[in-house]
């Protein structure tokens, strides 16, 4: 009897449907800022627009214009869009959200999570839209220098608006000055170009390997702008950093 009491006890316990592992959490989202800049792209990873942290909450944020910058470029109500931004350890992040309101001068996006999106750029890019010059690598004096739009720029590179011709792969050195930082000049090669309008180009520039101290000055500068934080970083009066 006993045999056949385990038995049955056996398969009864066996026929009992094993509940599902519980789901993981959701990954946390950024820490987010008012002034941040993020970029915001369609569900085709079209690029929509680039716009500034004016409102945030744990589900969503609101980007209104950067300033200079003209009007937005649209999207439904509804429609589901990628956001891309860094963090403050300049760690790149992405987030699906869905769109609530849309118009030329604000976005709102909201049910935002985390979202994994492969072959994305790397390493930060700020869109600056403000003057720098450009020189040839041959004038040591910087004595001849050629106005140009610094249009973006990163840790590794930055793109560059210019009446002036130049060649792929020409060493040009960029100097420009961001706010009220200090001037910066940095080496580097030009890698791409193309005709843009109104008988301009655009040039793609690599920066020569920066230095420690340099990459530590231009990503906090770049982060703090982007931000619009002050007090992250105290500065001092040479330029350099002490956290």
């Amino acid at each position: 009897m006993n045999f056949f009491k385990n038995l049955f006890s056996n398969k009864k316990t066996d026929d009992i449907p094993q509940s599902a592992p519980p789901s993981p959490p959701p990954a946390p989202l950024p820490e987010f800022a008012e002034g941040m800049s993020l970029d915001i792209f369609t569900d085709d990873g079209v690029e929509l627009l680039t716009g500034q942290i004016a409102e945030y909450s744990e589900t969503g944020i609101t980007l209104e214009r950067l300033p200079g910058w003209l009007s937005f470029e649209t999207c439904p109500a509804g429609s589901t869009v990628f956001v891309r931004g860094y963090n403050r350890r300049m760690q790149s992040f992405n987030l699906r959200g869905t769109v609530v309101e849309s118009s030329r001068v604000l976005i709102k996006v909201t049910d935002l999570a985390v979202e994994y999106i492969p072959n994305m750029r790397k390493s930060f890019r700020l869109p600056i839209n403000g003057t720098a010059s450009v020189f040839r690598e041959d004038d040591e004096r910087f004595s001849r220098p050629e106005s140009c739009v610094l249009v973006d720029i990163s840790t590794g590179g930055a793109c560059i608006e210019s009446e002036y011709v130049h060649a792929e792969e020409e060493v040009v050195v960029l100097r420009f000055k961001l706010e009220d930082y200090p001037t910066m000049t940095f080496k580097g090669q030009i890698i791409r170009g193309a005709e843009h309008k109104d008988s301009r180009y655009r040039y793609g520039i690599l920066f020569a390997q920066l230095t420690r101290d340099e990459l530590t000055n231009l990503t906090r500068t770049l982060y703090n702008i982007q931000t619009g934080n002050r007090q992250l970083w105290d500065r001092t009066k040479t330029g350099s950093w002490s956290s």
